[in-house]
């Protein structure tokens, strides 16, 4: 039997100097094949007395699995060289200029959160933000929402295979569990909006199981239900830009707030469209009223001395009213089409909001 080391050393230099796969793979079937080097020593063995062939197997066995380790070690090697070249011949350099026909947009939500944030802003209102899976407490029990009220129904409400002390946990049905994590982590006087995705159980065109709310809470000594209606009446006319737009308040109830109102604002139906501002037609848009004391008391903030309001709205129906967006669904097809049509250039004015950090 020839020079194993020496069969051996040039094997070794032939995997090591493989340009690519193809060289590769010659060399692996000229060693290893049907017919290669190390195959027709194996075949050999037979002729050997059972003394030597026992030998020369083991020593034949070795170097066929060093060889194939070593094809395949280099084989890696080849892969990683190619992908790394690819990578390198691919890399695009994200400092550079957006291509004016690859120019993305902003979604109508993100625009209209913007937008909301930016009003809210401007009258001392900072951003906070909390968890999507909420406890029961923060959720309903906190907010002043009895047991057996409809909201905490599986109809209603998403609830999640995890508890925390003998309490299911839930996908939040609204951002007001914010509002109870900033009373309890800061004294009055608070002034928050609270923008973020909420989930409930309810789909059609004008309802989705996850949507987006934005909600506000100002907490102080002097505050009334005259500047809840001022912010408000500010913030409609602001956000679709009419100085005149009718706005009225018409009494309600939930169990946060006492005493609450709903926000309808002037418009006209006819001939299948809807004209904001016009007509003797009243729309709802949004929730309000002055903190229940009770809220104010689960979250350790004294009632006799303290008092605010909250509101709350939501954001794709803002955009919808705002841009004529007919059907909520199509925030969440995906559809680069809709994008393009509904969707907005950056702004080139950031928010003047900062986050507070809970």
């Amino acid at each position: 039997m020839e020079n194993l080391d020496a069969l051996k050393s040039e094997l070794s230099g032939m995997i090591k100097s493989a340009a690519d796969g193809d060289a590769l793979e010659q060399i692996r079937v000229s060693a290893l094949g049907k017919k290669g080097q190390i195959t027709a020593l194996m075949k050999g063995l037979g002729q050997m007395d059972p003394k030597e062939r026992k030998a020369a197997g083991q020593q034949l066995n070795v170097l066929k699995q060093e060889i194939a380790d070593q094809i395949d070690a280099r084989k890696d090697e080849l892969e990683n060289a190619g992908l790394d070249t690819r990578l390198a011949k691919e890399k695009i350099d994200v400092t550079l200029p957006v291509r004016p026909e690859q120019m993305g947009t902003i979604h109508p939500i993100s625009q209209t959160t913007d937008e909301l944030i930016s009003i809210f802003g401007e009258m001392g209102f900072v951003v906070a933000e909390g968890p999507s899976i909420e406890e029961d407490w923060y959720n309903f029990t906190a907010l002043n929402i009895p047991v057996d009220h409809p909201a905490r129904q599986e109809h209603d409400t998403f609830y999640i295979n995890a508890e925390k002390e003998g309490q299911r946990m839930v996908l939040r049905t609204h951002t007001s569990p914010v509002q109870i994590r900033t009373m309890q982590s800061q004294k009055p006087p608070i002034r928050i909006i609270v923008p973020g995705r909420t989930y409930r159980c309810d789909h059609d065109a004008t309802h989705s199981p996850m949507f987006h709310q934005i909600e506000g809470l100002v907490i102080d000594e002097a505050t009334h239900m005259g500047h809840l209606k001022g912010c408000l009446i500010e913030m409609c006319r602001a956000f679709f830009g009419m100085d005149e737009l009718p706005v009225r308040f018409r009494p309600s109830y939930f169990p946060f707030t006492e005493p609450s109102a709903e926000v309808d604002i002037g418009c006209a139906f006819g001939d299948g469209t809807l004209k904001i501002g016009e007509g003797d037609d009243w729309l709802e848009i949004l929730g309000s009223g002055m903190v229940n004391p009770n809220v104010l008391e689960n979250c350790g903030i004294d009632s006799t001395k303290y008092q605010g309001f909250a509101f709350g709205m939501g954001i794709e129906r803002m955009a919808m009213l705002k841009y004529g967006i007919p059907d909520l669904r199509t925030f969440y097809d995906s559809d680069m089409r809709w994008l393009k049509h509904y969707g907005f250039q950056p702004l080139d004015v950031p928010s003047l909001v900062g986050r507070a950090g809970l």
